[in-house]
């Protein structure tokens, strides 16, 4: 094997993914991906209910937990994260949601030129391939496939009533003109089958690709710098430390908790965090591993005698090998579910100028994140606050890179917080209790006996946790605690980047991975100085369809 690549990227996850396969398909450059985890690609994967065995374990998931918060009752939470060729897009639920267009309005106004909705709408279509909607706002030639669910589910039907019912608007695309209404989601599925960022953008091309190095069960222990330069990883390869050299740059790209856990151990962070382990600094960043954002989640749990919800039963068993069946010969039924198979974008005050809460609804009874089981059938719904006011951090357990971060979402530490969520429990259950859920719903799991505020207030601090989504901790800005500029280089250091949601300056409204896949392409076209993408002045939007030279101080070699 050659050690030395032009371009080395730490984390197969989906923004390594996206980079090393655009990247790579420049013959004249050499690239190396190092993913600690498998190749992303058996059945468990594959098959999107497979999900179910991942997420609640240690396959495929580094399985994080949290420290003690105070603002759950000094209960730990669950952070499961991809470790695996695609990353978190290759064990999470596939829902295909960009965010707000005003959530990348915020991210330009606070300084992030380039950062704006108009300017990274056109890398969301250069990204997709969707199957069914062919408008200014979705893309048709991507290799990410998005695609309407396959399980041809009634409950769909019942959940879209029970929003007419209760009032609410109904739309048919989150990610169109307008995200309010509830609706279905669409996934990352092709053909029934998930479409992790591994599948879309690295598996079709290793071993067919001479300058494409994917190695898997490689675990990076440190970047080297020479001076200020970052010049090369330490990676544990085979049970044998090895040493790998970057002629250009290093693209970190291990997610909010471990991109800055590995940027710190590399001496690249705040000083007293460094010293307190021994570390000799690179580089004082103190904003490193703060700004940790996360959406609050609650969900609701309903028993249903319904076998068309997901559960452990005898009917269930004997119907699953009909669905067996009909995956394996269309590709269709309960087996391509993502479970999370509707959801809503709602404005829990009619005065707000965007959804402040995100639904999802789960044809299944969902507890602890799947690691308890309830026996016979259900329905659940998750509520989530969007735009939490609270912040949160990752920092050090030890300088030993086997260690897991220590991760704190310091959920509710901003009371305000709790009180939006007191108002998303109150909407959510009003829509679960309308008449084409509620004639389904034989028992109400979790809710039950919870209606004055302060009884809410109770149970959400009882139950609360992530829906997966962390951000922030080396966020993209200007100022002096900002660890990434607005092309995503490291400050203070040269030839390393971050291409991953830790570079996010706020939590967008909505799931994280299409936002994530989105941050790489245009990376891609940072890194190489130039543009894939065209300003369609008449329509207001930019379309994938040119590619043009960067301005000069934007090339990917400037030193920062």
């Amino acid at each position: 094997m050659s050690k030395i690549f032009d371009y080395i990227v730490v984390g197969g996850g989906s923004g390594g993914c996206v980079v090393a396969g655009r990247l790579s398909e420049d013959p004249d450059v050499t690239v190396c991906v190092l993913e600690a985890g498998g190749g992303g690609n058996d059945a468990v994967v594959n098959i999107p209910a497979g999900a179910v065995a991942m997420l609640p374990t240690r396959l495929n998931n580094w399985a994080f937990e949290t420290v003690s918060q105070a603002g759950l009752g000094g209960r730990r939470g669950y952070q499961p994260r991809g470790r695996t060729l695609g990353g978190s897009s290759a064990i999470n639920a596939m829902v295909y949601i960009r965010g707000h267009r005003s959530d990348y309005d915020d991210w330009a106004a606070l300084g992030n030129a380039g950062w704006s909705y108009e300017d990274v709408l056109p890398y969301f279509r250069l990204s997709e391939h969707n199957e069914r909607i062919d408008n200014a706002w979705h893309g048709r030639d991507g290799p990410l496939w998005v695609s309407d669910l396959r399980t041809g589910n009634p409950f769909h039907s019942r959940y879209l009533e029970a929003a007419r019912q209760t009032g609410l608007p109904v739309t048919d695309d989150f990610n169109g003109a307008q995200q309010e209404g509830v609706g279905i989601y669409q996934v990352t599925q092709k053909h029934g089958e998930r479409c992790s960022a591994a599948r879309a953008y690295l598996l079709p091309h290793i071993e067919r690709r001479d300058n494409l190095r994917v190695e898997t069960h490689a675990q990076v222990q440190r970047i080297i710098f020479d001076g200020k330069r970052a010049v090369g990883v330490e990676v544990l390869l085979g049970g044998i430390m090895q040493t790998l050299r970057a002629r250009r740059e290093i693209v970190l790209a291990a997610g909010a908790f471990q991109t800055p856990q590995l940027l710190m151990l590399s001496g690249v962070g705040p000083f007293h965090e460094l010293d307190r382990f021994g570390i000799r600094m690179i580089a004082h960043l103190p904003g490193v591993g703060k700004n940790l954002q996360d959406h609050p989640d609650f969900i609701f749990g309903y028993r249903t005698r319904s076998l068309d919800t997901m559960g452990v039963s005898i009917g269930a068993g004997m119907r699953m090998l009909g669905e067996l069946r009909r995956f394996r010969n269309e590709r269709r039924g309960m087996l391509t579910s993502n479970f999370a198979e509707c959801g809503a974008f709602l404005k829990t005050r009619p005065e707000l100028d965007r959804p402040d809460i995100q639904l999802h609804f789960v044809v299944a009874l969902v507890d602890d994140h799947a690691r308890k089981f309830h026996l016979g059938h259900g329905l659940s719904c998750h509520v989530c606050l969007l735009r939490p006011r609270s912040r949160g951090s990752v920092t050090l357990r030890s300088a030993d890179p086997q260690d897991a971060p220590l991760i704190d979402p310091a959920f509710f530490h901003d009371s305000q917080d709790l009180e939006d969520m007191v108002a998303g429990f109150k909407l959510s259950r009003k829509l679960m209790q309308a008449p084409a859920l509620a004639d389904w719903i034989t028992k109400d799991v979790f809710t039950a006996g919870a209606n004055t505020d302060d009884e809410i207030r109770q149970r959400l601090r009882q139950r609360t946790d992530t829906v997966y989504h962390p951000v922030g901790t080396c966020r993209m800005g200007s100022d002096e605690n900002a660890v990434v500029d607005s092309q995503l280089r490291v400050r203070g250091v040269e030839a390393l980047r971050i291409v991953d949601a830790s570079v996010m300056p706020t939590l967008i409204g909505g799931n994280t991975n299409a936002p994530t896949i989105m941050i790489a392409e245009k990376a891609v076209d940072l890194i190489r100085g130039r543009t894939r993408v065209q300003a369609q002045p008449e329509s207001g939007f930019a379309t994938p369809l040119s590619t043009q030279s960067l301005h000069p101080k934007e090339s990917s070699h400037a030193a920062v």
